[in-house]
C-alpha cells in the first residue's frame, strides 16, 4: 500500500452542484441531446438574467469560437489589424489569425494588469499614421479582475473602433455596479473546465444587439438559411452548444454567486497568511471594481523565488502555474506588432497563480501557506 503521497490539489477543479444531473437527465429523458433544446434556452435565459444590463446571450461550444465569432461579426477579414492585450491565454489572439488579419499587441498598466489605455491610445494614433486604421479592440478582463472599462470605452468612442470584452475569466466580477460582459460591442463567457462554472467545454456571445446575436447563432449553426433544404448563402461554423452541456450550465448558474464567495475567501485566507511576507504582494480590487478571484496571484521577488515556490508546491502534489506568457513573447507570434512597456514581462516572470478552486478545503489552503512560507527568499 502506497503511503506518504499528498492529495493533489488542482488550481482550479470543477465543482459541481446539486441539479447538474437533473438537467441532464431531462435532456436523456426527453431524447434532447442534439444541438439546440430546452436547456440551451434556459441556459441563456440565466446568463442574460445574471449578467443583467440588457444583454442577449447566444451559447456556442467554446469561448475561442465565441471570440471567432465576435471578430467575424464585426467584419474582421484579411490583412485587417486587430488590438489585442498581449497579457492572456492564446485564445484571446488565435482567432484573430483564423480570419487573416494581424495581431497588434498592447501591454498592460500596473494596476489591474489588463490592456493599458495609454499604449492602446497611442498604438491607434500610429497605426493610423501607417494608414493601417485597427478595426477591432480585444480587451480582457484577467483572472476576473476588470479592465478600466472607462478608459477603454472613452478611446473605443474617439476613434471609433468597437471592443470584444474578453470575460472568460471574469464571470462574477463587477465594475461600478455592472457584472463584467455587457461593456464591449461584443462580450464573451468561456465555462472550460477550469473556469469559475464549467459545462466541461463551452462558451458564450453576448451583446445588447438583438441583432448581433441573431446573426452569431446564424453562423454557429453552419449558416443554414431558412429553407426546406439544405441551403447556404454564407461559410457557416458548428459553434453552438449541445442541450447535454447546457444543462450542466442551467445547474452551474445556480451555484454561481457560492463560487464567487468561495474564490474571493480564498484570496482572502492567501492575503491573510502571506501579506506578512516581505517581497510578497497581491493585485487588490481598485475602487469600483470586484474582482471573481477566479484565480488568486501572487508577484515574488524574483524569477528564482517564484521558481523555487512553484517547484516546492509540485513536490507536495500542488499545482500552480506563472502568470500567462505574453502574447508577444510567443513564438507563434513573434513578427507581430506590439506596444510594450515591459510591465506584462515583469508580471510574468515574478507572478504565481495559487490554486484558487471554490472547492478547497481549509487544510489544502493551510498547507499551501506553509509551504510557501518555507520557500520565501525575500
Amino acid at each position: 500500500m502506497e503511503t506518504g503521497v499528498q492529495e493533489k490539489i488542482w488550481l482550479s477543479s470543477p465543482h459541481m452542484g446539486s441539479t447538474e444531473q437533473l438537467y441532464v437527465k431531462q435532456a436523456f429523458d426527453s431524447n434532447w441531446i442534439a444541438p439546440l433544446g430546452p436547456n440551451v434556452t434556459g441556459f441563456e435565459r440565466s446568463i442574460e438574467g445574471y449578467v443583467g444590463n440588457n444583454v442577449h446571450a447566444a451559447c456556442l461550444s467554446s469561448g475561442t469560437g465565441a471570440i471567432h465569432l465576435a471578430l467575424e461579426l464585426l467584419g474582421i477579414g484579411l490583412g485587417d489589424e486587430v488590438l489585442c492585450q498581449s497579457f492572456t491565454f492564446a485564445a484571446s489572439a488565435n482567432p484573430i489569425t483564423y480570419l487573416g488579419a494581424e495581431p497588434v499587441f498592447i501591454d498592460s498598466e500596473r494596476e489591474t494588469w489588463n490592456i493599458s489605455p495609454e499604449l492602446l491610445e497611442k498604438a491607434i494614433v500610429d497605426r493610423r499614421n501607417f494608414g493601417k486604421k485597427p478595426k477591432a479592440i480585444i480587451a480582457v478582463h484577467l483572472y476576473g479582475m476588470p479592465y478600466k472599462v472607462d478608459e477603454i470605452k472613452a478611446i473605443s468612442r474617439k476613434y471609433d473602433i468597437p471592443v470584444i470584452e474578453d470575460s472568460a475569466e471574469a464571470l462574477g466580477s463587477v465594475y461600478d455596479g455592472v457584472r463584467c460582459g455587457s461593456f464591449g460591442d461584443i462580450g464573451i463567457l468561456s465555462f472550460n473546465g477550469n473556469k469559475i462554472i464549467t459545462t466541461s467545454g463551452g462558451g458564450a456571445l453576448l451583446s445588447k444587439d438583438k441583432q448581433i446575436i441573431d446573426r452569431a447563432v446564424y453562423l454557429a449553426t453552419q449558416a443554414r438559411d431558412n429553407a426546406p433544404h439544405y441551403q447556404h448563402s454564407h461559410i457557416g461554423y458548428n459553434y453552438r452548444m449541445s442541450n447535454v452541456l447546457a444543462g450542466i450550465g442551467r445547474g452551474q448558474m445556480e451555484v454561481l454567486e457560492e463560487r464567487v464567495s468561495a474564490r474571493r475567501n480564498n484570496f482572502l485566507f492567501y492575503k491573510e497568511n502571506l501579506s506578512s511576507i516581505s517581497g510578497l504582494s497581491f493585485l487588490e480590487d481598485p475602487k469600483g471594481s470586484l474582482s471573481n478571484r477566479w484565480l488568486t496571484c501572487v508577484l515574488t521577488s524574483s524569477f528564482e523565488t517564484r521558481e523555487r515556490i512553484r517547484i516546492a508546491l509540485d513536490n507536495e502534489n500542488i499545482e500552480s502555474r506563472p502568470l500567462w506568457k505574453p502574447m508577444h513573447l510567443q513564438p507563434i507570434f513573434k513578427e507581430a506588432t506590439n506596444y510594450t512597456n515591459g510591465v506584462s514581462e515583469d508580471l510574468f516572470e515574478r507572478g504565481l497563480c495559487l490554486p484558487s478552486g471554490s472547492n478547497l478545503e481549509q487544510e489544502d489552503l493551510e498547507r499551501i501557506c506553509t509551504i510557501i512560507k518555507a520557500n520565501f527568499d525575500d
